[in-house]
């Protein structure tokens, strides 16, 4: 079928003059996650994972993928004239070297001009001198018969109790730091930054609690443009009370179009799409860009307040509550001879347990519940139709996260079941010692997480193993369960942490083709002490679920390792145990006693 997708879409090519054809994944906010309208590398090749480009001429096809796909991505392109192309893997070549290889001086290269950001689009344009780049219609609306339509639903105004700031604050805020002193059209097209900004959540994009939406900001007003139906009557009065204009989805590139292109800033060159940066310039002017990393907004939205990260607590008490009920349901199932659950049906059940709790408002990404060889693929998601049975004599991981409307959650816990080898256990020992090394670490102000990146890395590393994806990302406030603008992570990335941001912290070992293990808690970064060398940061772990402490090489775990998760177990034991009845209280009990 890929095959005879990849020949409709070269005559469409034919047609539109163009050699070769780049395909993001991505829709016009450039989120992690899309509709089902914009999944177009999906339909073309079979690949679902979250992260993937393809490059397509009239001959060959390629799609490009970082190392948390590479096996998911082989096996779904198997056969469907597609090569795989393994990111930052030694020799691997780039989409633009790839394309320059086969097409000649003078011959076009299209994208579609909403799929673009306009960041990737200068990058990519400059990459493929001396070939053309330019822009087309959405040429998928011609070759996909039975694209789906762009859905969109009823949007939720937040309450101030959950989000701790007015609208009319946070548009200040913004304004200050925008620091323009003349007039000026700010324009935005991440969905999580209108969320936040506006106080309000939807339900358009999966997983993320967001609605499908552009706004734009003066110095003295605030524009909303949101799809037809998904006015409420309360979100009517809420953005009147706010004094925000209401204008439909589809009129914001005549809106934006009649403000001098000199006026206009943009939110994020990375959020932006082709489409809508050249509307913005119809008067020919000079087009001035936000250069704060992410955008103000994105900095403004990092740092919590006390009210959301009161939230957040609440939400790892209600989460913590539910994982309890899932690791000892998974325990006692494979304890009963013959009925051991599968990864479908575990992945079901912690949903279930969360939605025993009024706040739970759904889960933040796909659940990953991985047994033996499944774990070393760090996205798997488990299907109805394609699943493992969960057995014995190796690693369950388990990763999954919510959203309460008090905050999110994103949790990682692997367990063994039966007996493991040692280096197994070793390997187990050395992920948890990463985990705890980065969670323990005091700092000065100033910090980057590339700086910290190695307390994590180093455990690893000094069995001469490596994980290539980051350590931690940032989290929303019941918003995206990945947010930046920081990281930790090996790679450069100037965005300094804060008080106030919270960050996941996850290391881990991946053994393809026999076991995966990964620990994950969030950490929240607050002030620790103030002296004349400087102001020093520490972590909070916020995360409430107990560890698996039978693979632990206690000598090679450590001391002062030992005391953290001691002294861990405990506050788990004391925040969970009043939420929990006999049977899983004294679950429980058992599984956060001391070691030593």
């Amino acid at each position: 079928m890929a095959v005879y997708k990849l020949e409709l879409l070269r005559k469409a090519m034919i047609e539109k003059e163009i050699s070769a054809l780049v395909i993001p994944s991505g829709d016009p906010h450039f989120g992690e996650y899309i509709q089902a309208h914009y999944k177009c590398v999906e339909w073309l090749s079979g690949f679902n994972g979250s992260a993937g480009t393809i490059a397509v001429t009239l001959k060959d096809a390629a799609l490009w993928t970082d190392s948390r796909f590479f096996v998911q991505a082989e096996a779904q392109l198997s056969g469907s004239g597609i090569e795989l192309m393994k990111m930052k893997i030694p020799g691997t070549e780039g989409i633009d070297t790839w394309i320059k290889k086969r097409l000649k001086r003078g011959e076009r290269v299209g994208v579609v001009k909403e799929l673009l950001s306009l960041s990737d689009f200068s990058m990519l344009q400059q990459d493929l001198m001396p070939l053309e780049l330019v822009e087309i219609d959405d040429i998928f609306q011609t070759v996909w018969k039975s694209r789906p339509v762009v859905e969109s639903y009823t949007i939720n105004v937040l309450d101030d109790v959950y989000a701790g700031e007015s609208v009319s604050t946070k548009h200040a805020r913004v304004v200050a730091e925008i620091g323009e002193e003349g007039d000026f059209l700010y324009i935005i097209s991440s969905c999580d930054d209108i969320a936040w900004l506006f106080n309000i959540r939807g339900t358009d994009i999966e997983f993320n609690p967001v609605p499908l939406a552009y706004a734009a900001l003066t110095r003295s007003s605030m524009t909303l443009f949101i799809k037809n139906g998904t006015l409420s009557d309360e979100l009517n009065l809420h953005l009147k009370k706010e004094k925000v204009r209401v204008m439909d989805y589809d009129e914001f590139d005549t809106f934006i179009s009649t403000y001098p292109a000199a006026s206009i800033r943009i939110a994020s060159k990375d959020k932006i799409s082709l489409n809508k940066y050249n509307i913005s310039l119809s008067g020919g002017a000079s087009f001035s860009a936000d250069t704060k990393r992410g955008g103000v907004i994105a900095n403004l939205k990092a740092i919590k307040n006390e009210t959301e990260i009161s939230g957040f607590r609440k939400a790892m008490i209600l989460d913590g509550v539910a994982w309890v009920k899932y690791l000892r349901f998974i325990e006692e199932r494979i304890k009963e001879s013959g009925n051991p659950p599968g990864e479908w049906e575990a992945a079901a059940k912690i949903a279930l347990l969360r939605a025993e709790s009024d706040l739970y408002m759904g889960e933040s990404f796909a659940p990953i519940v991985a047994f033996g060889a499944n774990a070393a693929l760090p996205h798997y998601e488990p299907s109805e139709a394609v699943h493992s049975i969960i057995g014995i004599d190796n690693f369950l991981l388990t990763d999954t996260g919510a959203q309460y409307i008090c905050g999110t959650t994103d949790t990682t816990r692997t367990i063994a079941i039966g007996e493991i080898t040692e280096e197994q256990k070793r390997d187990y020992t050395l992920v948890l010692s990463g985990m705890i090394n980065l969670a323990m670490a005091r700092f000065p102000s100033g910090t980057r997480g590339a700086q910290l990146d190695i307390l994590a890395r180093g455990p690893v590393f000094s069995a001469a193993k490596m994980y290539m994806h980051g350590t931690g990302h940032g989290v929303g406030h019941y918003l995206c369960v990945h947010e930046g603008p920081q990281s930790i992570r090996m790679e450069e990335n100037p965005v300094v942490l804060k008080p106030g941001m919270i960050t996941s912290d996850e290391p881990a070992i991946y053994e393809e083709g026999r076991y995966g293990i990964r620990c994950e808690n969030l950490i929240l970064c607050k002030e620790w002490c103030k002296n004349k060398f400087a102001t020093f940061y520490e972590f909070e772990t916020l995360t409430l679920v107990p560890f698996d402490t039978k693979p632990i090489i206690r000598d090679l775990f450590g001391k002062e390792r030992i005391t953290w998760l001691n002294e861990y177990h405990r506050r788990v034991f004391r925040e969970l145990s009043p939420y929990l009845k006999n049977d899983d209280r004294e679950w429980l009990k058992l599984k956060t006693a001391d070691i030593d």
